[in-house]
């Protein structure tokens, strides 16, 4: 059998197991979280999030909107070097992220069943 028949034959062969992979994962809510910024993020945005008091008034007073705090929670970065996973009973993460000229940080209280964010600082980027 020659090289390209080999080759052929495989591509054949793969292009169907694509296709019934589709067809069997289609409409699953299935994720590639691999990163360990991705599953903490994953882990947050799977509970009840909840706002603390002076994150409320930032949120009552204008300063960022509850899209924008989501938005980070999505696809900001977890700083490691000023958060403490291994807080017991509740997680301490503190995430970081750029939206509409702003740059934000969170301190996120993650518990067993509910997230809360305890501290919010928002910077006007100038650029």
């Amino acid at each position: 059998m020659k090289l390209i028949q080999r080759i052929g034959y495989y591509l054949g062969g793969f292009a169907i197991g694509v296709i019934i992979l589709a067809f069997f994962l289609a409409g699953k809510k299935t994720s590639c979280s691999y990163g360990l910024d991705a599953r903490v993020l994953k882990n947050i945005n799977s509970k009840k999030l909840i706002y603390s008091q002076s994150v409320q008034k930032s949120l009552d007073d204008k300063v960022v909107d509850s899209i924008e705090i989501d938005y980070i929670l999505k696809k900001g970065d977890i700083n490691f070097s000023e958060s403490d996973p291994r807080k017991t009973p509740c997680a301490i993460y503190s995430v970081e992220g750029n939206i509409k000229n702003k740059e934000l940080f969170l301190t996120v209280e993650n518990c067993d069943s509910t997230a809360t964010i305890i501290n919010l600082t928002a910077k006007q980027n100038d650029y």
